[in-house]
């Protein structure tokens, strides 16, 4: 591992690294200041999406495969419990964090901080541990009385919980998280890689809108379709473009087809950043109806919506976890009930009526995104709360409950 100037460590373990929705990860990661990060994984894919210096990740040695398959079995089907990583596994862990010398290890998602819950239980355990909470790892599993409990264990074994939005922080409060150990943490969003992009109202009726993400339950995209079939039956120029790929995208495109507006919806699939700038800079507004869906995933802060705001799109999208955070209604654009698609519509009709009123929320929702999710400012944040614990609990110190 080469020298470097910064004079602290980080340890990043993040399951996968990392996933083509994962970019927020990437991006805080990549933009640490005065840590020098190293990431641990048990899993590398995107790897010319995410560049990352080979002597600072390290990819963990994972059990057999069939061994795999009988903790996940086990797991859910015999014990209905978090499969923790085996003995060796976290042995092997603890020498890494040691060997390297990491002064923090930030774990991301909840899920994987179950994980590792074996670890965080060690007296002697090798740094202080961060843990930070982006939305479904809060609500997936958590009606199941052994997920609980061993939350709550990561809850009183953790010296600091992250959260994404202040809704999330109220999750995990409801969770049993104790308030001292919270904080939101936002995502960060590098505005010069999301510029303003110059756009007008189109004159005739010709309104451009976009949807971008995973296509699963909780992005709301039947939604969005039912709304934007109504919309179009005033407006027969307009086109909804949508960016992803998913489980959901043979039902979509059936309900496309059902509403009759298979010729105006453009299912793009899987796109590149540069290709998702290029249609922001076409549309004229944002969509993302979020929903709680029946596993209780729930949203943070969409990253995809920060990233269409910062560009100077508005927002159509409904009252969800942590999307009024940054979308107030009236404002960066309007917001609507979870599932109620006819309100959606009127939301679309109302943003599309008056042209003022498009272009102040067009400026609105860059200004939000400069004043509360700007990448530098975030990771000072972030740095602030490693620091934290790091006086509060110094590495190799004793890690009493």
């Amino acid at each position: 591992m080469p020298e470097s100037s910064n004079p602290y460590s980080v340890a990043c373990y993040c399951s996968t690294f990392l996933a083509p929705e994962m970019h927020h990860v990437y991006r805080q990661i990549t933009g640490l200041k005065n840590f020098e990060p190293f990431v641990l994984a048990q899993k590398r894919l995107e790897e010319e999406s995410f560049p990352f210096p080979e002597e600072r990740l390290e990819l963990l040695p994972r059990p057999a495969g069939w061994k795999r398959e009988w903790r996940r079995f086990k797991s859910r089907r015999i014990k209905d419990a978090p499969p923790f990583l085996y003995d060796r596994e976290i042995e092997y862990i603890d020498q890494l964090l040691r060997d390297r010398g990491a002064d923090v290890l930030h774990i991301y998602f909840g899920n994987s901080a179950l994980q590792l819950l074996p670890l965080m239980e060690q007296s002697d355990r090798p740094c202080p541990i961060v843990v930070s909470f982006h939305g479904a790892d809060a609500g997936v599993d958590m009606d199941k009385p052994a997920w609980r409990e061993a939350m709550a264990s990561v809850f009183q074994k953790a010296d600091a919980v992250m959260a994404r939005s202040q809704a999330l922080v109220a999750d995990l409060e409801e969770l049993g998280c104790p308030k001292s150990k919270l904080t939101v943490q936002r995502a960060g969003i590098p505005l010069d890689e999301w510029p303003v992009m110059p756009r007008t109202a189109p004159v005739d009726g010709g309104w451009r809108f976009v949807q971008s993400g995973r296509l699963i339950e909780k992005k709301g995209y039947d939604t969005t379709l039912r709304a934007f079939a109504k919309f179009h039956e005033k407006h027969p120029q307009s086109r909804l473009v949508i960016l992803g790929e998913g489980p959901l995208m043979p039902s979509l495109k059936q309900l496309a087809n059902d509403l009759d507006v298979t010729k105006f919806v453009t299912f793009a699939g899987f796109v590149e950043q540069g290709r998702i700038r290029m249609e922001y800079g076409w549309a004229h507004a944002f969509l993302h109806p979020s929903r709680t869906s029946e596993d209780g995933n729930r949203e943070g802060v969409p990253n995809s919506m920060l990233e269409a705001m910062a560009t100077g799109l508005p927002v159509l999208a409904t009252e969800h976890g942590g999307i009024p955070e940054a979308v107030s209604d009236g404002v960066e654009g309007f917001l609507a009930d979870e599932n109620d698609w006819e309100a959606f519509a009127v939301a679309m009709h109302d943003l599309a009526a008056s042209e003022r009123t498009w272009t102040q929320a067009s400026q609105a929702a860059r200004a939000k995104v400069e004043a509360k999710f700007e990448r530098s400012r975030q990771i000072d944040e972030l740095e602030d709360i490693y620091r934290q614990v790091m006086q509060q609990k110094p590495k190799n110190a004793v890690f009493a409950a």
